[in-house]
């Protein structure tokens, strides 16, 4: 039995699979995940590659039932994950759990600098006699009786 650290880091690893599918990011994540769970050997590692396209075909080719899909693509690579740390023994579980901390680093940083960026402004009017004055940060209409 998985402590729970390492089942919450498994989840985390199974959602960056599926929410890192056909951005740019993929193509590292692709190589890093195979890396891990192929343990240094090569077929294990293009199984593994082959297993993630095929994670993509079925997210994209799941046209109106797109949150199953990416339920059961999570959970699947949740399994993966737990079932590399269960059989790991204590320090390549810990290397294998720091490789996939650092993953998931590198993924909310990529993430964090493709997301827009809010602008703040900040707006004054003075106004005196008759004046009148309109103030938006976007459209404005104004209708004069």
């Amino acid at each position: 039995m998985l402590e729970e650290t390492l089942t919450a880091l498994a989840a985390a690893g199974g959602t960056a699979v599926v929410q890192a599918a056909g951005t740019d990011a993929w193509k590292r994540l692709r190589e890093t995940v195979a890396g891990l769970l192929g343990r240094g050997a090569a077929e294990r590692e293009h199984a593994v590659l082959e297993r993630l396209d095929q994670t993509v075909i079925a997210l994209e080719s799941a046209t109106g039932n797109e949150p199953v899909a990416v339920q059961r693509q999570e959970a699947s690579w949740q399994a993966r994950f737990e079932a590399l740390f269960d059989e790991l023994a204590e320090a390549d579980r810990q290397r294998a759990a720091d490789q996939l901390r650092d993953l998931l680093a590198w993924l909310d940083q990529q993430q964090a600098s493709q997301t827009p960026q809010s602008a703040s402004i900040t707006m004054t009017a003075t106004v005196s006699g008759n004046g009148t004055s309109y103030q938006a940060g976007r459209d404005i209409r104004i209708n004069h009786g």
